[in-house]
């Protein structure tokens, strides 16, 4: 009985057929059911009959340990296309010496991953970190712009980078304003893993690379643009949100379409919306960040207290309600704050439309009291704008009113 080998495993009252995986010990069998799922289970318990006999061919079961180097065919008629992963489960492999889910991996392994996007592109691979995305923080956006400047500044055509889908959306942003880019540089994740029938990380991953080669030289998120598998959205990265917890098509254009769509069976881009064209702009990074940065959501009964906790913060950015309001109550301590250095800028937690505190007494007093209006840009994306500006503006008031990434539109219209 060895890897690769169909199995049936009995134990106690229930049945299992697969296809038998490497396990880490002796004394668990690992096994591939028929719908896509590994379960484990205790040898000692197990009844195990041998169905066939090496019918599926188990990628790094006898290489563990191996230090050859991975050679990948170069081919001149190509693109170069760089791979850069910081996580996530779309090109995760199961590491059979753990039996644990790692994303540490080269260009070969991508391609082992994804096999179909092998003839695409010539392919390199770099990992910058290994890490959950809700363990994002901003050094990590610097190494990675880093790794990504570096990319381009080498040669690639285009920079697909693979991204846990919790935080994607900021580190889009964060990239959008520290780099300038002649190529595109494409964001893309996996809401369901490898594992189940359903997952989306082989069109993601594809449609990805696919947009990756396009015209439109701009920070990018590539996601499914509908539950089906029919084609990916193509979202600038300033204006993109995760709005559903395990949905494909999870994410979304705020207040306009997507740029772009990747048609999955044609293999081909569209644009719907202007954008930066490849070659435009400079290849230029500015890294440097303010990480003393917050944010925070205004709601009903909210202590005024609980703003001692950004006391001595260089930034602030709330997230109010409507056009931009706070409670009233909140409005002095507000401007203790700013009158002691810190730059405050309101946002609104609406998903659409824009901060204008001209309207009501609430918002005028906001604004008197030095409140910065970030418009219609989305909260997440402002904070990241303010930790940029505060490095990198001299009036940080126009920077955060004026539009750097396409993070804030002209005009804020309902579209469907």
């Amino acid at each position: 009985m060895n890897p690769g080998d169909r199995v049936r495993v009995d134990r106690a009252d229930r049945t299992y057929e697969g296809v038998l995986l490497p396990s880490s010990t002796d004394d668990h069998l690992v096994v591939k059911l028929e719908g896509g799922y590994n379960v484990g289970i205790d040898r000692d318990d197990a009844d195990i009959d041998v169905l066939e006999s090496d019918v599926y061919e188990i990628d790094g079961a006898d290489s563990v340990g191996s230090d050859e180097a991975s050679e990948i065919e170069f081919d001149d008629d190509l693109p170069t296309i760089s791979l850069i992963s910081t996580g996530g489960t779309i090109a995760s492999t199961v590491d059979y010496r753990t039996g644990a889910v790692t994303a540490q991996f080269d260009a070969e392994d991508v391609l082992r991953a994804v096999p179909d996007l092998a003839g695409r592109a010539n392919y390199r691979g770099r990992v910058v970190a290994n890490i959950l995305s809700e363990n994002m923080e901003p050094p990590l956006w610097q190494d990675l712009a880093q790794a990504v400047h570096e990319e381009i500044e080498n040669g690639a055509d285009g920079v697909v980078v693979m991204h846990g889908t919790d935080t994607m959306q900021y580190s889009a942003a964060a990239l959008s304003f520290m780099l300038e880019t002649p190529v595109p540089i494409v964001f893309t994740g996996s809401q369901r893993s490898a594992d189940r029938p359903s997952s989306d990380n082989v069109m993601n991953a594809v449609s990805a690379v696919e947009a990756a080669q396009s015209d439109c030289a701009e920070v990018l998120v590539c996601m499914h643009a509908s539950e089906s598998d029919d084609s990916c959205a193509l979202h600038r990265g300033t204006r993109v949100r995760k709005n559903h917890t395990s949905r494909r098509n999870a994410f979304e254009t705020v207040g306009a379409e997507p740029l772009g769509t990747v048609d999955y069976d044609s293999e081909t881009v569209d644009f719907q919306r202007d954008y930066q064209q490849r070659g435009e702009t400079d290849l230029a990074l500015e890294e440097s960040l303010e990480s003393d940065v917050e944010l925070l959501k205004f709601t009903p009964g909210m202590d005024p207290a609980f703003l001692d906790v950004v006391e001595g913060s260089e930034g602030l950015i709330i997230e109010g309600t409507g056009l931009g309001h706070v409670h009233t109550d909140l409005i002095p301590r507000i401007e203790e704050l700013i009158n002691d250095g810190t730059t405050v800028v309101m946002t609104s937690q609406c998903l659409e439309g824009r901060v204008c505190d001209r309207v009501y007494d609430t918002g005028r007093d906001l604004l008197e009291a030095g409140v910065l209006e970030a418009g219609d840009t989305l909260p997440g994306t402002a904070k990241v704008k303010l930790m940029w500006a505060l490095e990198h503006s001299e009036n940080v008031e126009e920077a955060m009113q004026t539009s750097l990434a396409g993070e804030l539109q002209e005009r804020s219209v309902p579209w469907e």
